[in-house]
């Protein structure tokens, strides 16, 4: 029988009985609102099965808790997706569980929120929210929270914690492998309104000054509709550029797509990047190059950052900055001969 190094069984010693989270087994024992019936009576089993005794000073401080970590989320987003399946890995390793609530086209940010702290979340997880700064802080009033995707607009030290890749070294990456490909005409599909389309902009648009390079930029959106209407545009432009660069995935795909349809190949006639490198890029029919953000690195900081308050750890707020890279597929090469001269 598995046992801790005390020899009295663990809360890991019946979550291996058991076959499931530590986290679930916590839910499972207190009685709290998560494990189903039948995985409740399975972790009871295991308990008695391995003579288990939690706690009692632990346990009566657990009653006025929930292990509940709230994720609101894009469901349309593949890579808040990714996201998702990270945070509950970390989430499972730190003993908690998460409660999501997806953001749709007939259900508001705001809602989703609330729905997260009605189900009594200890702290939000907050992927690439549209909210202002000033409800940003009032949210994490009442829950600890962290932000995911989008670099802080508050005051140092004060709101939620921030968890984030830098596009602005994502995007000099991207235009960096354009150029040293030979490309001197490049438009950034953006995606729109909003802080994370804003940074990504403003991030090519260093880049494109800092190596001389003609940039553009197509006001777009986050979606395949988007990418497909500044394809659209671009398409009847009389000098179309030799590469596009997405704010995101979704957007590239949509630009290959109307690329397509108008019988233009992709990379022979222009190059295409996206943002993300989610699981649409990595299909074995679009090969997108695309920057990846380190979605397993982002989860664990955000976990550890939220745990942390939970728990009680005074400190003033912090924006951890993870290094993004890119991942060269097959839809970057140079640019035809006639438009590279």
């Amino acid at each position: 029988m598995p046992q801790g190094s005390t020899g009295r069984p663990t809360i890991t010693d019946v979550a291996a009985r058991a076959g499931i989270s530590k986290g679930m087994v916590s839910l499972a024992l207190r009685g709290a609102p998560g494990p189903s019936a039948e995985t409740a009576a399975r972790v009871l089993r295991a308990a008695e099965e391995l003579g288990y005794r939690p706690n009692r000073a632990a346990s009566s401080l657990a009653l006025r808790r929930t292990r509940l970590l709230g994720v609101a989320m894009t469901v349309r987003n593949a890579f808040h997706a990714e996201l998702v399946e990270e945070l509950q890995a970390a989430a499972e390793d730190a003993g908690y569980e998460l409660v999501l609530a997806p953001v749709t086209r007939t259900r508001g940010e705001r809602a989703a929120v609330e729905t997260l702290l009605d189900s009594r979340c200890e702290a939000l997880l907050l992927l690439g929210p549209e909210a202002d700064s000033a409800e940003l802080q009032r949210w994490d009033a009442r829950a600890p929270a962290v932000v995911l995707g989008r670099r802080p607009r508050t005051v140092t030290g004060a709101g939620p914690d921030v968890v984030r890749a830098s596009d602005e070294v994502g995007l000099r990456l991207v235009v960096e492998h354009l150029v040293s490909l030979g490309h001197r005409d490049l438009v950034h599909v953006s995606g729109g309104r909003g802080d994370i389309a804003a940074d990504r902009r403003a991030g090519f648009e260093a880049a494109a000054a800092e190596f001389e390079i003609l940039g553009r930029t197509l006001e777009a959106g986050f979606d395949e509709e988007a990418g497909v209407r500044a394809a659209q545009r671009l398409l009847a432009a009389r000098t179309p550029a030799t590469a596009v660069v997405a704010a995101n995935d979704r957007v590239a795909l949509g630009v290959l797509d109307a690329l397509l349809r108008a019988g233009r190949d992709v990379p022979r006639h222009v190059s295409v990047a996206g943002y993300d490198d989610s699981p649409l890029a990595r299909l074995g029919h679009v090969q997108l190059t695309s920057v990846g953000q380190d979605p397993a690195g982002q989860a664990r900081a955000a976990v550890r950052l939220a745990v942390e308050r939970v728990e009680g750890i005074e400190r003033e707020s912090v924006d951890v900055v993870v290094e993004p890279h890119l991942v060269i597929r097959g839809t970057t090469a140079p640019p035809p001969i006639h438009m590279s001269q």
